[in-house]
This record gives structure tokens, C-alpha cells and sequence, in this order.
């Protein structure tokens, strides 16, 4: 078997394994499914085992195949960083890095401004999208690397990441409403809510459980800044990390520390952990540790 060849049934083995189906591994990789069938059992000759259970309809791995996986993966990890040159100015490709909106116009210009000063020949494909999606693309292999919100649940043991910035959330309100203390506008205010199924907005609905608060619903969202147009529109009040581009311009809005009662969001870079030390990842993760705002430190006050 060609080294080709070999490498193009590894790759269709992983996505098999991915996706649950020789019918959506497929789909991805533009095969038909017959396809795809004949380059497994050709991987599977050549190995002299059966990597699936073919009882059913979906691709369950048998146990050779839980054996084979992660060693499949080993081996596309190690060809793909065969084909990275010592000299990044050298490198000619393209790399998937994936991001949250708030970085998407927060810290990743200057990184990648950096990142193709030293690396010139690279092309960046960027990919936006929530956290958890994000997550599960690194982890399907289909990105390189994202930055996103730490979840609150431990991360799957292929992925590596490291913190570049906490951002400490705010109480904001319209610039008309009068009193300082968070917790007393929180039960007295409408409240527009950061969406609830985000790993951001998950940290909302802890904070809000923890000191028994079940403020009245005036809208919920995703994106930071379109919260802080809400605000400033007088729809209500809002809590939010100290995050995005509207803590670069004047915002007709009252911005309230939480003092003691601060909580944070913690922006971490994530990769597959067999990538995180090749030349390339590493610039990249250099460029965004570079990036990251030292401080992430709200007002003290501001009205």
C-alpha cells in the first residue's frame, strides 16, 4: 500500500469514527458511501483486523478499531508536522482557527497581524461560532485551534489549553437610572439576559442562582454588544463581561463594578494536545498570549 493511499484510508477511518456513519463521513470528505466502504475494508485487509461492529446501521468500533484509533490520529498528527518547515517564514498553507465574537474584534487582529509578519506565506481561514461548537471542531480535528470560554466541565482529554485573559463581569444600566447597588437593580429592574445556553451566560444564571435572584426577563441574547445597545436604548439592565468593542467607545450607559460579588469569564486558546507543541501552533498561541490584554480590569467607576 502507497503512503497515499494509506494516509487517505486513515483519514476516512477518523472521519467514520467522527461522524458515527459511513454515509456522513462521506458527505464530508466527498465520497459516496460505497466509496468509503471499500477504503475501510481496504484499510482493514492491510491490517489484518475488523475495525467496526457491522451489526447495525451506525459504525460502532469494535475493539480493534478502539485500539487502532487513537494510533490512526497519531500518525496523520505526525505527517501533517513532517510537512511544516523549520523556518515559519518557509511554511505555505492555510490553518482553521476558530473564535467567539468578542475575540473576533477583540484581541485576535493584533494577533494575527503578528502571527503573518512572521509567518507570511500562511493562510488564515477563521472561524466564528459559539464556544461549545467551537470545542467539538477542535476536537473533530475539523479546526486547529480556537479560543473560547472555559466551560464549566473538564475538557476531553485530546484537547490542551491555556488561559489568556479572565474578564471580570459588570452590571450595566441605561445612563438615566439612578441607584448603585447591583443586587437591588437586579430585583427591581428589568433585566436583559446574556443567552443562558452559553458557557458565558451559564456563568450569568450561577450568579443570579447564588444570590437568589430571579430578576423580570426583558430579552435574551447571545452577542455582548448588542446587550450594550439594549441597555443603552433603555430596555433594561444587563450583566456582562468587561469584553468586546464597546468598552473601546463612549457609551451612553452607567457601568456598575460588582465589587466583591465579582465573577469572571476566563478566555482560554484550545488545540488537540498532540499539536500544541509543533512550530506552528506555538507561534500562533505566542501571537494571541501576546495579544491578551494584561489587565482585563473594568472602571472603578464610570456614569
Amino acid at each position: 500500500m502507497s503512503v497515499d493511499i494509506m494516509l487517505r484510508e486513515l483519514k476516512t477511518f477518523v472521519a467514520v469514527t467522527q461522524l458515527g456513519s459511513f454515509a456522513a463521513a462521506g458527505q464530508r470528505i466527498g465520497l459516496t458511501q460505497s466509496a468509503v466502504s471499500a477504503q475501510i475494508r481496504s484499510l482493514e485487509e492491510a491490517l489484518g483486523m475488523q475495525l467496526f461492529d457491522r451489526s447495525g446501521r451506525t459504525a460502532i468500533l469494535n475493539a480493534d478499531g478502539n485500539r487502532a484509533l487513537p494510533m490512526a490520529e497519531e500518525i496523520l498528527q505526525i505527517f501533517s508536522r513532517m510537512a511544516q518547515p523549520e523556518n515559519l517564514n518557509d511554511y505555505r498553507g492555510s490553518i482553521k482557527i476558530g473564535a467567539i465574537s468578542s475575540i473576533q474584534t477583540g484581541l485576535l487582529p493584533q494577533a494575527l497581524t503578528q502571527l503573518h509578519a512572521t509567518a507570511p506565506g500562511l493562510e488564515t481561514k477563521l472561524l466564528p461560532g459559539v464556544s461549545f461548537n467551537l470545542l467539538t471542531q477542535v476536537e473533530a480535528g475539523n479546526i486547529d485551534l480556537a479560543v473560547v470560554i472555559k466551560p464549566g466541565f473538564p475538557l476531553a482529554k485530546e484537547l490542551w489549553h491555556n488561559t489568556l485573559v479572565r474578564e471580570p463581569y459588570v452590571l450595566i444600566a441605561p445612563a438615566t437610572l439612578t441607584g448603585d447597588e447591583p443586587l437591588a437593580l437586579l430585583r427591581s429592574q428589568p433585566f436583559i439576559r446574556y443567552d443562558r445556553t452559553s458557557f458565558g451566560g451559564r456563568q450569568v444564571s450561577m450568579f443570579l442562582r447564588e444570590h437568589r435572584l430571579e430578576p423580570k426577563l426583558a430579552l435574551e441574547v447571545d452577542e455582548i454588544d448588542a446587550i450594550v445597545k439594549m441597555v443603552e436604548s433603555g430596555l433594561g439592565i444587563a450583566l456582562v463581561p468587561w469584553a468586546g468593542l464597546w468598552t473601546e467607545r463612549q457609551c451612553a450607559l452607567r457601568i456598575l463594578p460588582l465589587g466583591e460579588l465579582t465573577f469572571y469569564r476566563e478566555l482560554i486558546v484550545v488545540t488537540r494536545y498532540a499539536n500544541h507543541n509543533a512550530p506552528l501552533h506555538r507561534l500562533i498561541i505566542e501571537c494571541l498570549q501576546q495579544a491578551a490584554l494584561p489587565s482585563g480590569e473594568a472602571p472603578v467607576s464610570a456614569g
